[in-house]
């Protein structure tokens, strides 16, 4: 026999084929670079997505700057320092306040605030944004002092003073008429009010409210006292927490009573609540309300630190629960301070261990020995990159604090937080608020909610569709006929997304709100007439059917599929005002419990899937197509229906593709911004209910990263919910290959 001669030698004889090979070599690499480019760039992009959300995740960590002796002389009442963590100030028992330079201790200035020939008997730092701190005197009388920063700027340096002036002016207020020593004291100030509740040395609790008045003509301003004593308690006062609203005050005993009154009407003070919130034989030791005054943060001497948030009742009175605590170590809680614009705190314990949580996130971030004694006094800074506090040897220490995102935690991301003013713990995503106290809640489970809701709505109007379309197309309508069909549905892919969005929003949106009981109807009486239909059409004679071609039969089913949605649609206010008094939102409101919303999952079906429909139709019509004509053929020479080799030959044979039809529509909604955004009213709110609105994964980062501050923890929450929608859609697409390719070599055989 002839041996056979390989192509590479009779490439040397035909340069034709020299040039075919050349080509395919070409191809063949160029058709592998490209499939390893897609993988390096989707591997790519998985890597800069977790770079950017891995920080989010990283533990706090502290730094030691320095620790000297006490500056000045006295015992400390509470400690401050700057932003630029340049100046701090320690204000002193006997008066003073001591300003000091941050990095070494040395000494500023010194200014004694209170007049000669008094004495501080209490002292309280109302509000640590504006600096205010209020005096009690041995003589009844108050006075409120406040301490701020100024940035000098010289001709070769930047320099911060440090000034202390008096709100109020310099003379001391009267607080107790009697004169008796305040023993406890506490003040909030703003534009409109000032109160002041102080404990006197014979244990009477008395209010002093201060009303100012700006005059319109020369804005002279006029203050009106006055004053009202509180009726006795039956426990201690070791602690006054005095609300910014100037509406709630807690009153606290180191034995752990717990009393909560109502002071909005000055005149009438009304006693809310009474609790204890230590266990027995346990000591309230300190005592902080988180920022934004809604939540008190107790420490006790067990080393727990518990957090009490106001929340209404079902007597829509506001009445404190425990919502949280932290249990780090055994030693007993010494120090408490609160970050100024975050729902963090620190605590420093009897064993030098200093603490760093955050209640949203119920995390602790931080948990170190800094000291060997005790932790007395702590203050951090603003921007909470920094803490001084003073320990029991009098000494001084200075760290700084590298904290960026304490609010994240996969408790806050995936699971139900109480938040504070909510009633219980809840899914909640809302990332900004007009206020600088707002705690930023960021559970992804609404948006991860939302987007499997649109996304099912979607396929439920898409999938029927396409495939039922696609099957009928590609076995049953005439040829002529799918030459026109396919390519009209196939480019409606093209349609931009934007553009459907915008309609639905628009458009669809009212209309389906105003023909709801139509737009319903329509889903019952279509297949009814569809079956009526053809139905008649196979009882006419047979000189009615046979100008018809085989296969032409749907173009008859158009006209009558326009009529009843057009009959359904003028229907509908006679359904509504027969069935549901005129209003059916007001109907299922009332009768059913359910809400609705005009932008909602019916709207995103309809609009989504009518954007989905055309891939779904496209790969499945090509799978079925291409379905080998002998197995059709050899199925029904064996005596099976048409319907028969459908669903038993083409189905199982074209189900890979049909498959990865309805796998390729689902990665389709799933990742579909623009409709969503526009047509769904952008709720993120965790309701089944086809008559309420959401939002998506992707619609939620289109709305808010521009929104976002580059690497703050909103925009790294963003990226994380991109990389949720980026594993997401690989773990299924994975899958459905997984499930394809078993399917494929199953039917392989037919």
């Amino acid at each position: 026999m002839r041996a056979t001669q390989s192509p590479h030698v009779l490439a040397k004889k035909d340069p034709h084929l020299r040039w075919r090979l050349l080509k395919d070599l070409i191809a063949r690499r160029g058709v592998t670079l490209g499939g390893l480019s897609v993988i390096f760039f989707i591997v790519l992009i998985f890597f800069y997505l977790a770079y950017v959300v891995l920080p989010v995740f990283k533990p706090a960590s502290i730094e030691k700057i320095s620790d000297y002796p006490l500056p000045g002389d006295g015992n400390t009442l509470s400690l401050a320092i700057e932003e630029q963590l340049e100046v701090g100030a320690r204000f002193t028992g006997v008066g003073d306040v001591v300003f000091f330079r941050v990095p070494d201790g040395a000494i500023i200035s010194q200014t004694h605030v209170i007049p000669q020939g008094s004495e501080a008997t209490s002292f309280f730092a109302a509000d640590r944004a504006r600096g205010t701190l209020t005096y009690g005197l041995n003589d009844g009388r108050v006075l409120v002092a406040r301490h701020a920063y100024k940035s000098v700027f010289t001709e070769d340096r930047r320099e911060i003073q440090p000034l202390i002036d008096y709100p109020l002016g310099e003379t001391p207020l009267v607080l107790d008429p009697r004169g008796q020593a305040i023993k406890n004291i506490a003040f909030q100030d703003n534009e409109n009010e000032s109160s002041f509740l102080g404990v006197t040395a014979d244990d009477r609790l008395v209010l002093l409210h201060i009303a100012k008045e700006v005059s319109f003509l020369d804005e002279e301003v006029t203050l009106t006292e006055t004053r009202q004593e509180l009726p006795p308690l039956v426990h201690d006062v070791d602690y006054i927490l005095l609300g910014k609203t100037q509406a709630r005050v807690y009153l606290l005993s180191r034995h752990g009573d717990l009393t909560n009154v109502d002071i909005s009407n000055k005149s009438r003070p009304q006693v809310i609540q009474h609790m204890r919130v230590v266990p027995q034989h346990v000591e309230v030791t300190s005592v902080q309300f988180l920022t934004g005054h809604i939540s008190i943060m107790i420490g006790d001497s067990a080393g727990t630190v518990t957090q009490w948030s106001s929340v209404r009742q079902e007597d829509n009175i506001n009445r404190l629960v425990k919502i949280r605590s932290f249990n780090e170590s055994p030693a007993a809680v010494t120090s408490l301070t609160t970050e100024l614009n975050r729902k963090g705190l620190l605590a420093g314990d009897n064993n030098g261990v200093m603490s760093v949580f955050h209640s949203t996130s119920e995390r602790t971030l931080l948990h170190e020995k800094v000291s060997d004694s005790a932790i007395l006094k702590m203050a951090v800074a603003p921007r909470a990159n920094g803490v001084i506090f003073e320990d029991a040897a009098q000494r001084v220490h200075f760290y700084r604090v590298h904290n960026e995102h304490p609010e994240v935690s996969w408790s806050s991301l995936w699971g139900k937080v109480w938040y504070e003013n909510y009633a219980e713990p809840d899914y909640i995503w809302q990332a900004s608020s007009a206020s600088d106290d707002f705690e930023p809640k960021f559970s992804l489970v609404p948006l991860t909610f939302g987007t499997i809701k649109a996304a099912f709505y979607a396929m439920l109007l898409a999938v029927p569709l396409a495939l039922m379309g696609a099957l009928y197309s590609a076995q049953f309508m005439a040829r002529r006929m799918r030459t026109y069909v396919k390519p009209s549905i196939e480019i409606m892919e093209a349609l931009p997304t934007v553009i459907l969005g915008f309609l639905a929003g628009l458009w669809l949106a009212p209309f389906v709100e105003q023909n709801l009981p139509g737009i319903f109807s329509i889903l019952i009486v279509a297949p009814i007439g569809v079956l009526l239909t053809a139905l008649l059409w196979n009882t006419l004679p047979r000189a009615v059917r046979e100008p018809v071609s085989d296969g032409w039969e749907a173009a008859l089913l158009l006209p009558v599929i326009g009529v009843i949605v057009w009959l359904s649609v003028e229907a509908s206010p006679l359904i509504e005002a027969a069935f549901f008094g005129g209003d059916v939102r007001v109907w299922m409101t009332n009768e059913m419990g359910i809400g609705f919303d005009q932008r909602n999952a019916v709207v995103v079906g309809l609009a989504m899937g009518f954007a989905v429909i055309p891939t779904i139709f496209s790969i499945a019509e090509d799978a079925i197509f291409g379905v080998p004509k002998h197995l059709i053929q050899g199925s029904l020479a064996l005596g099976a229906t048409p319907w028969q080799t459908m669903m038993r030959v083409v189905m199982l044979t074209a189900s890979p593709g049909i498959f990865s039809a309805i796998m390729i529509g689902m990665g389709r909604a799933v990742g579909e911004t623009m409709i969503v955004l526009m047509a769904t009213g952008n709720t993120p709110v965790m309701d089944f209910s086809p008559f309420e609105g959401l939002r998506t994964l992707s619609a939620n980062i289109a709305v808010e990263l521009p929104e976002s501050e580059v690497n703050s923890t909103h925009f790294r929450i963003l990226f994380f919910a991109g990389l949720v929608l980026f594993l997401f859609t690989f773990v299924v697409n994975t899958v459905a290959e997984l499930i394809r390719q078993n399917l494929r070599r199953k039917y392989s055989t037919l």
